[in-house]
């Protein structure tokens, strides 16, 4: 099993220690957790870079500071599942150092085992929104 920031193993043991049957429940809770954008991204949207593997809009922003990255993301409440995981994402890696967040294991999503509950399209989108905020971190830290 790969290491995690210790939020990210929290959310790895709260996925593992539930019953199959309450995973997509613990999933909604994330869902209902993801923070609003704050008003210099919720009124200014073509900052933020849209998450094309997701089937819902999803959007995201990084910024990056003191060696740090503070991560955004938006999804529509109508798509909780994907919310979730962007949810999960934003409380697993936001205040991270950026060495932190460039090496973070794509192995965290498997590590959920929820890809026997939410379809492939889905886990490739919690895939797209990883990858986009590495990248956003690699290239702001530049």
């Amino acid at each position: 099993m790969a290491e995690y920031t210790e939020q990210a193993q929290e959310i790895v043991d709260a996925f593992n220690e539930v019953p199959v049957s309450s995973k997509l429940e613990l999933l909604l809770e994330y869902a209902n957790a993801l923070p609003a954008l704050p008003e210099r991204y919720a009124d200014h949207p073509e900052l933020l870079e849209r998450v094309e593997e997701c089937q819902s809009p999803v959007y995201l922003f990084v910024e990056v500071s003191d060696n740090k990255a503070n991560i955004f993301l938006t999804a529509p409440a109508e798509a909780p599942t994907t919310r979730g995981f962007a949810s999960i994402l934003q409380l697993a890696l936001d205040g991270q150092s950026l060495e932190t967040i460039k090496t973070f294991s794509d192995q965290f999503i498997q590590d959920l085992k929820l890809s026997d509950l939410v379809s492939p399209l889905r886990i490739c989108g919690m895939h797209g929104m990883l990858t986009r905020i590495k990248r956003q971190v690699q290239e702001k830290s530049l």
